[in-house]
């Protein structure tokens, strides 16, 4: 009897030291390149695949790349974040005619993308797809070469396209390049998304868009900042704004825009503020304003000259007093 008790004693003990520690190692997985996905997902068991690892870690926690290689695409349902720290390169490369990152989770989730490169090879659609969830930041990434010559693909380095609910999304000391239709689109479905969103420190060359902010077919009020980036180079245009009906207004402060055949272009209802911007030596306008009734704003702190139509070497005044012939 003594002995029955003791054992049960004991097996209550080793139960209350361990369980925190398994608490613990869901909190917080990580991923190698050596590593097995039949393991725990430890630091000193990890996971080969991102996949794997957010399905082991807790909702909130966090995937943690510990050396350099390539872990897989990846559908996240769930808050999470995913990182890698400095001198880290953590690849994600989509299979053929899909995407690199998928994000379908529930309205109050948050997803952190910090630290990553996806390459789409040329055979990747898209590299972050953002469908549902409260948040999404996305910093000290590398988005490239999403240019599949499927018609199906979007070929979009970062895609936000929610349908409903209120998003927050933060895109910040990331480069995205030579994507066959867009950098960073954000396109909400027919439906009623609210957005407020910042783009900060990007880079975004050698796409064909830049920047697309397109919410003619759906969402409701968006609110966007784009401060301290360079949007240069793109076969289309660098920054594109088009609305019908619900509020867009995007504040775009210190931008280099320059090398593209349209600098910043705006249709719609759009109101657009420009401050401290540089906008030069692009091939077909520099601004465009489509806005009706004329909504685009300078702060007459802006240097635009160069451009092949609008260039004038002195600055637009505040309001913008003009509209050119749509293109």
């Amino acid at each position: 009897m003594i002995r029955t008790i003791m054992a049960a004693a004991l097996a209550l003990a080793v139960t209350l030291f361990t369980a925190p520690v398994q608490a613990a190692q869901r909190d917080r997985v990580f991923v190698a390149s050596y590593g097995n996905d039949a393991n725990p997902c430890t630091f000193g068991s990890p996971c080969k695949t991102f996949q794997n690892a957010v399905n082991v870690v807790a909702a909130g926690g966090e995937v943690t790349a510990i050396d350099s290689a390539g872990f897989g695409p990846i559908v996240i349902n769930k808050s999470v974040t995913i990182t890698s720290p400095a001198g880290v390169e953590a690849g994600v490369v989509p299979a053929a005619g899909s995407d690199a990152i998928d994000i379908n989770a529930e309205p109050t989730d948050e997803i952190i993308l910090s630290g990553l490169t996806l390459n789409g090879s040329g055979v990747g659609y898209n590299g972050v797809v953002f469908n549902s969830g409260a948040s999404l930041t996305v910093s000290d990434c590398v988005v490239r070469n999403f240019n599949n010559s499927d018609p199906g693909a979007t070929d979009v380095g970062i895609l936000l396209q929610p349908s409903s609910g209120t998003i927050s999304f933060v895109i910040t000391n990331t480069t995205v390049s030579n994507n066959s239709y867009a950098g960073v689109l954000y396109r909400p479905a027919s439906g009623s998304a609210t957005a407020n969103g910042v783009i900060d420190h990007l880079v975004a060359p050698n796409n064909y868009f830049g920047i697309l902010i397109d919410t003619s077919s759906g969402g409701g009020s968006t609110t966007l900042a784009i401060t301290n980036g360079v949007v240069s180079n793109n076969s289309r245009a660098a920054i594109y704004i088009i609305n019908v009906a619900a509020p867009l207004a995007v504040s775009i402060d210190n931008i280099d825009v320059n090398g593209n055949p349209y600098g910043i272009v705006a249709y719609g209802t759009s109101n657009v503020m420009l401050g401290r911007s540089v906008i030069t030596d692009n091939s077909i306008d520099g601004i465009l304003n489509g806005t009706s009734p004329n909504t685009f704003y300078s702060y007459q702190d802006n240097r635009i000259n160069g451009n092949a139509t609008s260039g004038t070497g002195s600055d637009i005044p505040s309001p913008l007093n003009y509209t050119r012939t749509l293109k």
